[in-house]
């Protein structure tokens, strides 16, 4: 089961509530912050209903707290998941092969010369969602292709430590508000 962020805002989020868990790291929606928080838990709701029905759950989503008021998003998320099997992959690339990246897919069609400088916005997300930088394995898409990471992340399930990320996450003192 695919419940990544881009499934949830393509099929589950109402639009008006746009961008909603898409919401950029530095983006000022002070109306729309208090809202992020309940879709993330909405989406990791529905996370642990399939799991617990014996489902694999595949989830491609970045977290971050970088809002006007911290929310503890991750730790709540974490908490979410309690006693369930989660592995947590942290997949890093460098930014120069994002930025590239985002110039062939997101921004194709628009005149953004190949000498373009990445762009702050690009920065910042890299930054924002390693944070706290607790995984339990990461990948790198630059170093590897998407069959090697996933190659790499099934040796890590079949052979690796057991996941302890989302625990330690789970355990992190916050003031989030629970709905």
């Amino acid at each position: 089961m695919n419940l990544g962020v881009d499934a949830f805002k393509e099929q589950v989020m109402p639009e008006r509530y746009s961008p909603g868990i898409g919401l950029r790291p530095g983006a000022k929606f002070p109306s729309l912050e208090p809202l992020v928080a309940i879709l993330y838990a909405a989406m990791y709701e529905s996370i642990a209903a399939h799991s617990r029905l014996c489902l694999n759950v595949v989830v491609d989503v970045g977290h971050h707290d970088d809002y006007s008021a911290p929310s503890a998003i991750l730790a709540g998320c974490a908490r979410r998941l309690d006693r369930l099997p989660v592995l947590f992959v942290g997949v890093r690339c460098s930014i120069e092969v994002i930025w590239e990246r985002r110039r062939n897919t997101w921004l194709k069609g628009q005149d953004v010369p190949a000498d373009a400088p990445v762009p702050e916005p690009v920065h910042r997300w890299q930054r924002e969602v390693h944070k706290p930088g607790i995984y339990d394995m990461e990948v790198d898409t630059w170093l590897l292709s998407p069959t090697e990471c996933a190659q790499a992340i099934r040796r890590h399930l079949d052979d690796g430590p057991a996941p302890l990320a989302f625990r330690r996450l789970a355990e992190m003192q916050t003031d989030e508000a629970e709905c």
